[in-house]
């Protein structure tokens, strides 16, 4: 955990208190306290960015997003937080469930990002895009063989497919928004066929699952993109490719998730919280947010970092992705009734 400038050294604050006795008036820099799930690598430069154009200084804790929606419900009303950054619809679903954040309105946020992609109660709102789509061995699997996310629990593909454990966020969403999109039962039928066609036990990352495709150990797996994108910078010859599911007119489409934010409700300053998250969804944020983690932006017109642009075009699910925290804990129950582990 990384706590980023909350403390000052004494000396500075003896200075300030010896200001304030020289000065009648004081006013004290605004600024927006975030606790982040997004590490601070990606966040810093955007805070810095953001302090630099308005004068408003950012600090930020990070850390997981289990461990600081924790501790935002242990600090109640006495939380420094202003605004919620973290990964996964579901996350900022359980968030709100739990009462952490508090509804904001927003015009520009309706008009910058797609109602699919925000809190139908206005308690947050995505800011990148995750694409969870099927990667393949270019070397065993002709593209013409793929189609949806369903066809992948059908008997040719027994002992073909790898899958990243069912302990993560991700795959967790993807069988909630199934549940949200088949009902249960068809989402159950369709996980039951994936465990019947594992080429090996579920793996721990994403990037362990693309590795064992690349090595032949299976033929095809589900992952977000941006874990492609990074295996690809390293080593682009990779023989791995992207194929986008769900394309047909009577699909849904590829299943989409967000990284995103929401207001805290004890926010200190709500205001200025919601102008960062108004800023994080300008043209200029959205191209640094999106194409440093090789992810979509959240605002229609942005431009893709070139890598993501390889990849194509593709129809998202306008499923609100709001559903991902809805149906999590039937999704969960659902996986381990099918021996998803």
């Amino acid at each position: 955990m990384r706590l980023a400038t909350f403390f000052r050294p004494l000396a500075l604050v003896l200075a300030g208190l010896a200001a304030t006795a020289l000065s009648p008036v004081l006013v004290a820099a605004e600024q927006v306290v975030v606790y982040s799930a997004r590490n601070e690598q990606l966040i810093k430069p955007l805070f810095d960015a953001y302090e630099q154009e308005t004068g408003v200084k950012v600090r930020f804790l990070t850390d997981k997003e289990g461990p600081l929606m924790a501790r935002l419900k242990a600090e109640g009303a006495n939380t420094p937080a202003d605004l919620l950054l973290t990964v996964d619809a579901g996350n900022l679903w359980q968030a709100a469930e739990s009462g952490l954040l508090k509804p904001f309105v927003s015009s520009t946020l309706e008009d910058s990002i797609p109602a699919h992609l925000r809190d139908p109660d206005n308690h947050w709102v995505g800011l990148s895009v995750r694409a969870r789509t099927l990667v393949y061995n270019t070397d065993k699997v002709d593209p013409k063989e793929l189609s949806t996310y369903a066809a992948l629990a059908e008997p040719e593909w027994k002992n073909r497919l790898c899958l990243r454990t069912s302990n993560k966020v991700y795959n967790q969403s993807l069988v909630a928004m199934l549940i949200a999109e088949k009902g249960e039962p068809e989402a159950e039928r369709i996980v039951r066929g994936w465990v019947a066609n594992l080429a090996t036990s579920p793996f721990s990352d994403d990037t362990a699952a693309l590795q064992a495709v690349a090595a032949g150990q299976c033929d095809v797996t589900i992952v977000n993109t941006y874990y492609l994108g990074r295996l690809l910078r390293d080593n682009p010859d990779l023989p791995l490719q992207i194929f986008w599911p769900n394309q047909d007119v009577e699909d849904s489409g590829v299943h989409v998730n967000i990284s995103g934010a929401g207001i805290t409700r004890h926010a200190k300053n709500p205001d200025g919280a919601l102008k960062l998250l108004e800023w994080l969804a300008s043209a200029t944020a959205q191209d640094s947010f999106a194409g440093e983690n090789l992810e979509y932006p959240a605002r229609a017109g942005v431009p893709l970092a070139p890598l993501v642009e390889s990849w194509g075009e593709f129809r998202q699910s306008p499923l609100n992705v709001a559903f991902a925290g809805a149906h999590q804990a039937a999704a969960v129950r659902l996986m381990d009734r099918a021996g998803y582990r």
